[in-house]
């Protein structure tokens, strides 16, 4: 069996080849770059497995296989995450994020060598593929929430929230008409519904929205306040560990 890693870090490679050799699989060529990959593929036979790294030195690993008619196996190796990589698993042996654990590489190497004694042909659909590496972290955001307010239900759209907080254990949306909804839900939930270019997690009890920060305090710790339109029920502050991302994130 032939084995080749395309893989964009040198050393990388080279810890990746350690961790299949214990798995007694050899690897016969490592490379780091879409134009070298090309140059590879069109004088050479096509290994049974490629492990594949996305996001080489000159280019997504796909742009490979645009140029060459690929032949191989492949177990994608790669640092996006699970949104991304959703797609691939259903056209791939496997794939591995990255850092690599070793078992689930031994997992990924035992899938293909039960493919084998098949003989299959790999059909990857690199355009799909390449659809979702153009905004891999596409997804659809909660626009609204639907409150129950006694025997009514109410619709609050994104836009009139000014930001989440936590208190007694419940979560609760403050609006910008100065009202308060609880919602059956966790901070760490929202925080993957929320488009993270508009809304931010200063701290364990606020996420908040760009569009609501009036202004901004120093304050003790390193720390910083956040002063918001009508919300007064407590001090918003932007806890000392998320400051530097809160300074990235309001640009």
């Amino acid at each position: 069996m032939t084995t080749i890693i395309i893989e964009d870090e040198k050393p990388a490679a080279r810890l990746l080849q350690r961790k299949l050799e214990k798995l007694n699989i050899q690897v016969g060529v490592m490379l780091h770059s879409v134009e070298e990959s090309i140059a590879w593929f069109s004088k050479n036979e096509h290994p049974d497995l490629i492990f594949l790294d996305i996001q080489l030195s000159d280019g997504l690993s796909f742009e490979i296989f645009e140029k060459v008619a690929v032949k191989s196996a492949i177990i994608f190796t790669t640092a996006y995450d699970e949104y991304a990589l959703r797609a691939f698993k259903l056209n791939s042996i496997d794939y591995l994020l990255k850092p690599i654990d070793e078992d689930d590489l031994e997992v990924a190497v035992l899938k293909f060598k039960a493919r084998l004694p098949k003989q299959e042909t790999l059909q990857l659909d690199f355009e799909q593929i390449k659809k979702m590496l153009t905004n891999p972290f596409e997804k659809n955001y909660k626009k609204r929430f639907t409150v129950k307010i006694g025997q009514h239900l109410k619709v609050i759209s994104i836009d009139e929230i000014e930001c989440f907080f936590s208190e007694n254990k419940g979560i609760y949306i403050h609006t910008f008409d100065n009202r308060n909804y609880l919602i059956e839900c966790t901070l760490e939930v929202l925080e993957q519904e929320l488009d993270p270019v508009d809304f931010f997690r200063i701290s364990r009890k606020f996420i908040i929205p760009l569009k609501a920060i009036k202004e901004i305090v120093l304050y003790s710790n390193s720390r910083l306040k956040v002063i918001l339109p009508s919300y007064k029920d407590d001090e918003v502050i932007v806890s000392r560990e998320k400051v530097s991302d809160f300074k990235n994130w309001i640009g």
